[in-house]
């Protein structure tokens, strides 16, 4: 049963000229101060949530992008921020890519965050998308099989650290601690302190590919999973649900269908699905000229991706569009009811299932996020209050 509702925000300026008739990603270009103004558009992101009863509030790592698309930097930094002007709202790491951190840092930073936030920070992990980004701080992306050793390699150091307890690792990208003379001894293994206080972590990665190694390597870990984006349309989520399900059954541990998962969906509740459609069709085009082409959106082609980037293309080239999303149910739109039915039904279908998270696409001005949030908290969450009310007392 449904009984926690989330939302992310990536850290986006608020943008003009929207759609794929509008101002190409790579044209957008804003001042400092707008871009720091994404920091405070998450302020505010996290105090509606907080005051509308949200259970999860999740923030992407992502640098160098004057774009003004991905703000955030430093996930666990904001997430101490928020903790403090909020009250009960938790806030997840979604996600932060393992390969630009050393590992030890990283268990560090969100050892000291769960201690001192009371365990109101969600840990949460990835390989990246960006190459600007992941090979600018000399870790691997063009090279996917090194990326995807890289990140393995850093989580099994994270998780080891995790314990508290000396350890000492040797792999292809990290040997810890080096053998150097400490204080009179030779090092040999090394410790982490402070360890996070909860163990074990809880941990979210994002289900994009859904292959066997990626799921083998999450039950390893007892790491859930997040099945959104492009990933909630075109029939993904049952095969994704069923092979994460099936890795944690080979390591003997019995998962009912769409426990230890999380759904994402867009969304814009409006008079009818039509309109919903009419006045998020720009926001939806906006947030795919964003991903559409790196890695996210698989399906694209060569001719659409140029599209994308040229609006004297996108009107004689077929393009996705909101409707497609909204048939095949990874944008949800119409009246609060509508909305409604659909979480119901993918409840009923998906009875393990107790976490959504209900996001606006990219382009999505500040104002409307705000009003968006609200409604949903309003008008869609108290259809799931009783089962909300269930998880609040366990």
């Amino acid at each position: 049963m449904i009984r926690k509702f989330d939302s992310s925000y990536v850290g986006t300026v608020d943008m003009e000229n929207l759609g794929y008739t509008g101002t190409p990603i790579n044209h957008r270009s804003y001042t400092q101060q707008q871009l720091a103004g994404a920091l405070h558009k998450a302020v505010a992101y996290a105090k509606c949530m907080d005051a509308n009863g949200f259970n999860t509030f999740w923030m992407a790592e992502h640098h160098f992008q004057p774009e003004g698309t991905e703000c955030i930097p430093n996930l666990l930094m904001m997430a101490m921020h928020l903790v403090n002007v909020t009250r009960t709202l938790k806030i997840g790491c979604g996600f932060n890519v393992v390969p630009m951190w050393h590992p030890l840092r990283l268990a560090e930073d969100y050892a000291m965050a769960d201690i001192l936030s009371g365990g109101r920070v969600i840990f949460g992990v990835a390989r990246g998308y960006h190459t600007r980004e992941v090979e600018s701080f000399g870790a691997p992306l063009m090279d996917q099989d090194a990326n995807r050793e890289m990140f393995e390699e850093g989580c099994d150091v994270v998780f080891k650290a995790f314990e508290g307890k000396p350890f000492a690792h040797k792999g292809k990208y990290y040997t810890i601690p080096p053998e150097v003379p400490y204080r009179g001894y030779t090092l040999k293994e090394i410790t982490l302190v402070p360890g996070p206080e909860r163990l074990p972590v809880e941990c979210w990665q994002p289900i994009q590919s859904g292959s066997d190694r990626a799921f083998d390597f999450m039950a390893k870990h007892g790491i859930s999973g997040v099945i959104g984006g492009g990933s909630a349309e075109g029939g993904a989520v049952e095969r994704h649900m069923l092979g994460f399900q099936a890795a944690y059954a080979r390591r003997g541990i019995k998962l009912e269908l769409g426990e230890k998962l999380a759904l994402g969906f867009q969304f814009h509740i409006a008079e009818s699905r039509e309109a919903g459609m009419r006045e998020a069709a720009q926001y939806y085009e906006e947030n795919m000229k964003m991903f559409g082409e790196l890695r996210l959106v698989r399906a694209l082609s060569d001719e659409q991706i140029a599209a994308m980037r040229d609006p004297k293309l996108a009107a004689a080239t077929k393009l996705p569009r909101i409707e497609d999303a909204v048939k095949a149910g990874g944008f949800l739109t119409g009246t609060a009811a509508d909305i409604t039915e659909q979480l119901k039904a993918i409840e009923k279908r998906y009875p393990a299932l107790d976490r959504v998270v209900c996001s606006l696409p990219l382009g999505t001005p500040l104002k409307v996020a705000l009003e968006q949030l609200e409604r949903l908290a309003k008008e869609v969450m108290p259809a799931f209050r009783d089962s909300r009310i269930a998880a609040a007392a366990q």
